[in-house]
């Protein structure tokens, strides 16, 4: 068949559903549940969508129109419509990704932290560590639980971007993190036991993070996870002193 001038050969309904089984077998056979291989599959397509949607939005005016001068109104129009039920899409695939429940709670609402959740959280937050500071002896047994406080603040679809959430928190905040974890982390003078302990694991980033952004929801969680209260009176401390 000749397909000179036909637009590009996109993979059809039957091999992207061949691909996501290939995948969740692949993911299956390495130990992982295929509930939390399938949300973490949901969220890369809805982050597909979403980075569409706003390639779209955010590209030139005028570029919808195609060759030939800018679009008239009826085809701005349609142009609109189609780019709306994009975003409408991606909106819908998220909350299908992290589970029909995250549809119907409010925003206030703290369900239960999943397994998953933690997981991609502690992927998130360790090389953002890792940029700050280095790799220290200090190796909490008890980072599930901290990131687990850590995401109990948050509802499922804040939990789905917290990675995102981490990123522009390190980046507006890089050089006073910089400063902490240079006087308080490791290669310092401060001991690695103690009330700054935190500071030597990557989950003190996250804890951080909350606690510039919900701390009394966070310390609602500390306390009910029964974790130091010294460790986050030390974040506190060498937070404010790093200003």
């Amino acid at each position: 068949m000749n397909t000179a001038g036909a637009g590009p050969q996109l993979p059809d309904a039957a091999s992207v559903s061949n691909a996501k089984t290939t995948l969740l077998q692949l993911l299956a056979r390495a130990g992982v549940f295929t509930g939390d291989a399938e949300e973490l599959i949901g969220v890369v397509e809805a982050g597909a969508i979403a980075r569409a949607y706003e390639e779209i939005t955010g590209g030139p005016s005028g570029a919808a129109g195609g060759a030939g001068g800018a679009p008239d109104g009826s085809v701005r129009a349609g142009v609109g419509d189609v780019v709306h039920e994009l975003g409408g899409i991606a909106e819908r695939a998220l909350r299908r990704a992290v589970g029909a429940d995250a549809s119907a709670s409010s925003p206030e609402e703290r369900p239960r932290v999943r397994r998953m959740e933690v997981e991609r959280a502690q992927v998130a937050v360790s090389p953002l560590y890792l940029s700050l500071t280095s790799v220290s002896d200090f190796d909490p047994e008890v980072t599930t639980e901290v990131l687990s406080a850590v995401l109990g603040t948050m509802g499922y679809r804040q939990r789905a971007m917290y990675a995102g959430q981490l990123t522009e928190f390190g980046t507006a905040h890089r050089a006073r993190l910089e400063r902490l974890y240079a006087q308080y982390g490791p290669g310092s003078a401060i001991a690695i036991h103690g009330r700054y302990s935190l500071i030597h694991s990557p989950t003190s980033l996250a804890v951080l993070e909350r606690l510039a952004t919900a701390p009394a929801a966070l310390r609602e969680e500390w306390d009910a996870a029964e974790l130091p209260p010294a460790w986050l009176d030390g974040l506190l401390t060498a937070w404010d002193s790093s200003a």
